[in-house]
Order: C-alpha cells, then structure tokens, then sequence
C-alpha cells in the first residue's frame, strides 16, 4: 500500500507523470515550496472573490460553477486518455474527484454559517493532522505544534461562541483535505502530466452539478455569475489544484500538509498589504509561529534528501 510518504517517487513505467501540462513548465521550476505558494496565494484571491459571488448564486451554485468550469478547462488543456488505465487508476481518479467535491461543499457550508478565519483554521486542522500521524520522524511533531499554535492564534485562540453545524462542516472540509492530499498524490504518480487532476475535476462536477442547480436553479446561467464563477474555478480550483499536485511529485505529504498551514497567514498578509488591515501582536505571533513551523518542515525535508543522496552515492548506487 501506497503511504503519503513514498507519494514523491512515481514509478519508473509512468515516467512521464513529471512533465507539467503545457503552460506550466515554467512554474514547475519554482520547486515544489514555491508552487505550493503560489496555490496558496491564488486560491485566497479566488476564495475572496467567491465570498462576493455566493450572494448571487448560493453556497453550492458556488462549488457547482468552481467544479464545472475547471474540469472543461482542464479537460480541454489536458485532453486525458481514457484508454489504458487499470481499475486500480480509475478507482484512484474517482475517489479523488469525491474527495475534492465534498471538500469544496462541507467548507462553503462552513463558511455560510461561520467568519472566514475560523472556519479556515478548524479546516487546516486535518492536514496539520495527516502530517502528525503519516510522518516518521519525531521532529515534524514539532513543527506540526508549533504551526497549530500559530494557526489557533489566528483564529483568535478559540472557537466559542461558533455555531457548531459551521464548526462541523469546518472540521468534515479539513478531513477532506486531508484525503486530497493522499489521493492527489496517487493520482499524480498514476496518470501523466494533469489528467488525473482532469478527470478527477470532471467526477466532481458531475456529482455535485445536481447540488447546484437544486439550490440556484436558472440563476447559475447568468451571464455575470457565469463570468465570476469562471474566475474562480481558475484561481480556487484550476490553478491552485494543479500546483500542488505537480509540488506532491517531489515533496512528502507530511511536509505538504505542514506548508499549508500557511494558508490563514496568507490571507492575514494579504488582508494587511491590500486591504490595510492592521495586524494585532497575537495576529503577528501566529504569523511567525506559522511561518516558522514550515520553514522548520521545509529544512527537515531537504537534509533528510541530502542524507539520502549521500548514502546513495557512498553505495555508488545513485543513477
């Protein structure tokens, strides 16, 4: 069985799976921190403009329009192969297309009910998690505490006061993400370049189309949601989705997990920078509590690598 820890070494019969889609060699050379980043800051772009776009089209017209419109862009771009897959690969696609449909629904139910920062900090909560129970080393403990301190201080050092469907649906969406990653993982070591990402998108808005239109009905054919909802299956789903998956080929989930824990700082930074949003002292410590806890992830990552390639070549089996 496949664990989040050996997600980084695709198999040498789907050698191909490294080679980013068209348009995206250039981002792959951002090396996989900078591509999970790069996700991180375009879906608090995408996320801000879908808080704009719920009034018009409700929270599950919302996912429906994000789903929908990724799977035909990426599905034009891709073009995945239907043929010459074993049942082992589609079971994998179809169980990652379930995962991603039923994250996005539980966290804009969350987000319907409770404030943006704590229904992200209880989300964030399940691949903090993963990276506790799927790493091997002691050490990413550590930084798994110490990104969940800066996470809970974010969201202001508690949660009372919530309404618990919103908590519930917050914590069921950070399960999910936690499922994302291990079967985004498996899925990029089982197809090349993005078509695992394609179909999976195309599986997900399949399931949850029938959501959407029960809730909005005609209002999802309006030409002005249509258009905002296109921006936001780009910058939420689209782009972010197919970073992190091309940043899961080189970096363990257990790491992966931890870097997303930067997503709630992200927003707070950006909050800062674009909206002139002040930052309070616990605001700042959970910056740097965050920030920390990845960076210490991050330099883990790199001398466990370097350790390898030195037993490898002191073996002389490097190659």
């Amino acid at each position: 069985m496949t664990t989040p820890e050996t997600a980084t070494s695709p198999p040498s019969a789907t050698a191909d799976a490294t080679v980013p889609p068209a348009g995206l060699g250039r981002l792959g050379s951002l090396g996989p921190v900078g591509l999970v980043l790069a996700g991180g800051i375009s879906v608090q772009f995408g996320g801000a403009l879908a808080v704009t776009l719920m009034p018009r089209a409700g929270a599950l017209g919302v996912v429906a329009l994000r789903l929908l419109v990724a799977a035909v862009v990426l599905l034009l771009v891709c073009r995945p192969r239907l043929r010459g897959h074993s049942r082992t690969d589609w079971g994998t696609v179809v169980v990652f297309g379930i995962t991603m449909a039923a994250m996005n629904g539980l966290f804009y139910q969350a987000v319907a009910r409770i404030p943006l920062g704590p229904a992200v900090t209880l989300e964030v909560l399940g691949p903090l998690a993963l990276s506790v129970f799927a790493s091997r080393r002691a050490i990413n403990v550590v930084w798994a505490a110490l990104a969940l301190a800066g996470v809970f201080l974010l969201g202001g050092g508690g949660f009372s006061g919530l309404d618990p469907t919103g908590a519930a649906f917050a914590l069921g969406a950070g399960a999910m993400w936690a499922a994302y990653i291990v079967f985004s993982a498996r899925t990029g070591r089982r197809f090349p370049q993005a078509d695992g990402l394609a179909l999976a998108m195309a599986v997900g808005a399949v399931l949850f189309l029938p959501l959407g239109i029960a809730e909005s009905g005609t209002k999802l054919l309006d030409p002005v949601t249509l258009g905002l909802g296109a921006a936001v299956a780009l910058l939420s789903s689209v782009l972010p989705y197919t970073l992190e998956l091309l940043a899961l080929r080189r970096l363990p989930a257990s790491t992966f997990a931890i870097l997303m824990s930067l997503e709630p700082a992200i927003a707070a930074t950006a909050g800062f920078l674009i909206l002139d949003q002040a930052l309070s002292a616990a605001e700042a410590a959970a910056i740097a509590l965050v920030v920390a806890a990845s960076m210490g992830a991050v330099r883990t990552q790199v001398g466990r690598g370097r350790r390898k390639r030195a037993a490898l070549e002191s073996t002389g089996l490097e190659g």
